[in-house]
């Protein structure tokens, strides 16, 4: 009795350690090499703050927001956006992305939506603004470097004090001459942007008059201006807070990326290149 009794506690042995197998560890509680870790440190929840850029104006097939083909928080099925990219690791955040960006926003308008940010109490925000700040009615008009940064830095010591946990991204602004560059011999954009589209660069696109040359630079010097704010704003914020270095703003958007609806805004091939360069997740400046 005592030998059969021994064989049945071996074979329940064998059987236990056998499910443990099975289950993904091994006898000392190590993962198995075919189980998939959990997600590590990605965010649950996250909100996009800043203007049309962000909400996808011109991305669909009318001049209106199109948040589904958003860079940051779209869900449709052109755009492999920010959120999109974190829900394939990290479930927790399905229906947890909220765009707060609102077309024509300029810096003044972001303390509003930082507020509202921090409200929805997000581990993640995403912010693209100063684009409208530069398309004026004239080129005087322009918001200046000075306010522009008090605004700026206001929006986001409202973020950092509401949110101290919160990872913040914060993006450079497009080189929107390129915009011009790219698009300003076609009749089709000359007749679209006559209509009041970013007048304090694209006015009589195609004159070379120096008085029209200058002007465009004078813009392109200021958006220049507006990301130096950006980059060292970020840096004063501390760990939490990744600049982008300057990508988006070197990195050209031809008409490829342009919406046909107006030669300014991205379409969804435009999205996709501004999330693809924006990121955060498997790089060196990595906020995760």
């Amino acid at each position: 009795m005592n030998r059969i009794a021994a064989t049945v506690a071996v074979l329940l042995t064998a059987l236990v350690v056998a499910g443990c197998k099975g289950n993904g560890t091994d006898p000392g509680g190590a993962p198995s090499p075919t189980r998939k870790p959990p997600p590590a440190n990605l965010p649950n929840s996250m909100v996009a703050l800043g203007d049309s850029i962000t909400a996808g104006v011109g991305s669909c097939l009318t001049l209106t927001s199109c948040p589904r083909n958003s860079w940051a928080t779209g869900d449709g099925t052109l755009v492999n956006s920010h959120y999109k990219r974190i829900l394939k690791d990290n479930p927790a955040i399905r229906g947890h992305a909220t765009n707060l960006a609102v077309p024509g926003a300029t810096v003044a308008d972001l303390a509003g939506q930082a507020a509202a940010a921090v409200a929805q109490r997000p581990d993640y925000v995403t912010i693209l603004i100063g684009a409208n700040d530069a398309c004026r009615p004239t080129i005087d008009q322009m918001t200046s470097k000075a306010r522009f940064q008090a605004a700026f830095t206001a929006a986001l010591t409202a973020l950092k004090t509401g949110l101290p946990m919160a990872r913040v991204l914060v993006v450079s602004i497009p080189d929107v001459y390129q915009v011009w560059s790219a698009a300003h011999t076609r009749r089709a954009a000359q007749q679209v942007w006559a209509l009041g589209v970013c007048p304090s660069l694209l006015v009589n696109p195609t004159s070379t008059a120096a008085a029209d040359v200058a002007r465009r630079q004078r813009f392109r010097d200021q958006i220049d201006a507006y990301d130096s704010v950006l980059a060292a704003a970020c840096a004063r914020y501390g760990s939490r807070c990744r600049y982008d270095n300057g990508t988006v703003h070197a990195t050209p958007f031809g008409i490829a990326q342009l919406s046909l609806l107006d030669y300014f805004h991205p379409n969804e091939e435009g999205q996709s290149q501004l999330a693809n360069l924006t990121y955060p997740g498997g790089s060196a400046g990595s906020l995760w």
